[in-house]
Formats: structure tokens, C-alpha cells, sequence
């Protein structure tokens, strides 16, 4: 069953590929944010399925919202989108609370399969 999706990342034309992949494959995106702060409101506004979030933004990273948000709903689905060469930080965000993290430049298949796997329960 497609997911009602958040998407955060500063950069907008990360959030345009995150968009047209889940979109291609039935997803809905609920909402999207610039960066953390931003995220936790379009979180609680929207009340997504599962958010998808970068880690390194202005004003708030990806690792604080996502504490803030499991703070708010301890069940809340993050998938952490990072960049190569980021381990630490990834690691950083699973102990805060994320389920699971896809690498950028995104490969749709591995979107996709985040996601499912959330779906399925597995995160």
C-alpha cells in the first residue's frame, strides 16, 4: 500500500528526485521541509508514514529533528539520506532513532526498497 511520505533536505533538487521517485511508484508526499526545524512541524502537521531526511542542514541537522521527532511519536519511520563518507553521523542518526538510511546520488531501486522495507515493518 503506497506511504504518505515527508521529505527534508536543504537542497531542492534533492527533494525533486525524492519526489518523482516515491511519486512514480504510487507514493504520496505530504509535505517537504528545508530543514529540521521546518521538518518537525511538517511532521506534526502532516502526520506522514514515513519521512525521509538529510542529515547535514542550516538551522537544524538531520540527527536533532530526528530526537526531537521520536521525543514526539516514538513510532515515527525515518529513512536518513546521506552522503558518502558520512558513517558516523548515519550511525549517529540510527542510535537517535532513524530505521534506515539511503546513500546519495540517489539510485531509485534503493529508495524504493527503504521504504518497502518500512512498510513491510522491518525498520
Amino acid at each position: 500500500m503506497p506511504s504518505r511520505i515527508l521529505i527534508v533536505d536543504d537542497a531542492s533538487f534533492m527533494r525533486m528526485m525524492l519526489r518523482n521517485i516515491l511519486t512514480s511508484h504510487g507514493h504520496t508526499i505530504v509535505a517537504e521541509a528545508e530543514n529540521g526545524l521546518k521538518a518537525i512541524e511538517a511532521y506534526q502537521q502532516s502526520k506522514p508514514d514515513i519521512m525521509l531526511i538529510d542529515l547535514i542542514m542550516p538551522e537544524m541537522g538531520g540527527i536533532e529533528a530526528v530526537k526531537r521527532i521520536m521525543e514526539i511519536d516514538p513510532q515515527a519511520k525515518v529513512v536518513i539520506c546521506s552522503a558518502m563518507g558520512q558513517q558516523a553521523l548515519v550511525v549517529e542518526a540510527m542510535q537517535a532513532g532513524a530505521c534506515d538510511f539511503i546513500i546519495k546520488p540517489f539510485q531509485p531501486t534503493s529508495v524504493i526498497e527503504a521504504v518497502q522495507k518500512l512498510e513491510a515493518g522491518e525498520g
